[in-house]
């Protein structure tokens, strides 16, 4: 399990959770699909941690296992010390006002038939929180919140583009006042400059609210901004964990390595060596035995098909698995691309450096 620096409260904790899909099929053919084994995180009160991988690699899944739609199949998940696994169904639901999702697609997320008002009105009406003329100016309150116009409330999502959008479901998803935000992938269907507006009234709600948020990416320069701590997945296990700062500059890991290089740039001075990966990801149906990283590890020995390596120390908070410790290579500095970084100025800045 992760460590927390000095008496810092957790507010999510995730003990060896796991998932397991299928099994039988339409025919009883179907082989099970094993998306997350054995995974265990901390998000401290106020903490923004980033999820990343390649797709597959199970991120959506554990988002949605800690906000507890979905079964878990090992493991169990605390929310305030609450174990969601033993909670009935009104427990849970009342529990539920504290955490909230963000969709990755903008355009899918709202319901077209609907006004965006009565939309965001959903939690505070299902639970209760108010009558409807205080709904109506809580809808009305969050809508300035976002960056848009009270009056927005009697449109259609028709109305809006892609980045308006998503600020009405992120309104959505804090009208019940959560402590706990999973961000799915929120920017990936938005333009470059869309996608910096978005991460700014991100990281603003969660200094104004002391949100606790998982933010999950493919974007390795946003979770480098937006993020205080990084977790690695490869084909649902953590390959590596910890600060931002050290993951970006010193990895230890030699998937988060390649991850890494693989980012894309527009600049041409400063790219780290592309490390480029034999074959493709194993299928999660027949995953390889011990380390699921090393049919594609240009380090992998053969001690590594006998045991699944664990997570351990690197430095303070720093975790990876990996058996190696002679994996040697220049620090990876990852560069972005020029006019991003600029609008993503005014995230970083403000922001304690971790």
């Amino acid at each position: 399990m992760p460590a927390l620096e000095g008496a810092v409260t957790p507010l999510v904790v995730a003990e060896g959770i796991g998932r397991r899909f299928g099994g039988r099929g339409v025919f009883g053919l179907g082989r099970p699909v094993q998306a997350v084994t054995d995974v265990s995180l901390l998000l401290a009160r106020g903490e923004t941690v980033g999820l990343v991988g390649e797709s597959g690699s199970g991120k959506s899944t554990i988002g949605r296992l800690l906000l507890g739609l979905q079964p878990l199949s090992a493991g169990r998940v605390l929310f305030d010390g609450t174990d969601l696994s033993g909670l009935g169904r009104e427990p849970l639901r009342q529990l539920r006002r504290r955490m909230q999702l963000v969709f990755q697609d903008p355009f899918s997320s709202l319901d077209p038939r609907r006004r965006v008002g009565a939309q965001i009105a959903d939690g505070l009406r299902i639970h209760r929180l108010a009558d409807e003329a205080a709904r109506r100016r809580r809808v009305r309150d969050l809508l300035v919140q976002v960056g848009l116009q009270p009056e927005h409330a009697d449109r259609y999502p028709h109305a809006f583009s892609g980045g308006q959008r998503q600020r009405i479901a992120i309104a959505r998803a804090l009208s019940t006042e959560p402590d706990f935000l999973v961000a799915d992938e929120p920017v990936s269907a938005l333009d470059v400059s869309v996608q910096a507006q978005v991460m700014a009234l991100l990281s603003s709600l969660r200094a104004e609210l002391g949100l606790t948020m998982l933010f999950i990416s493919h974007d390795l320069p946003v979770v480098r901004h937006l993020c205080d701590r990084v977790v690695v997945l490869y084909l649902g296990r953590v390959m590596e964990e910890g600060p931002v700062r050290t993951i970006f500059t010193a990895p230890r890991h030699p998937y988060t390595r390649a991850l890494l290089s693989a980012a894309p740039c527009l600049a041409a001075d400063g790219r780290p060596q592309r490390i480029r990966l034999a074959g493709e990801p194993p299928s999660p149906h027949d995953p390889p035995s011990g380390c699921v990283f090393r049919t594609r590890c240009p380090h992998a020995l053969p001690a590594c098909a006998e045991a699944v390596p664990r997570l351990r120390d690197a430095a303070a908070g720093h975790r990876f698995a990996c058996i190696r410790d002679d994996v040697t290579q220049p620090p990876i500095v990852l560069p972005v691309e020029p006019k991003r970084d600029l609008m993503l100025d005014s995230i970083h800045s403000g922001r304690s450096q971790s």
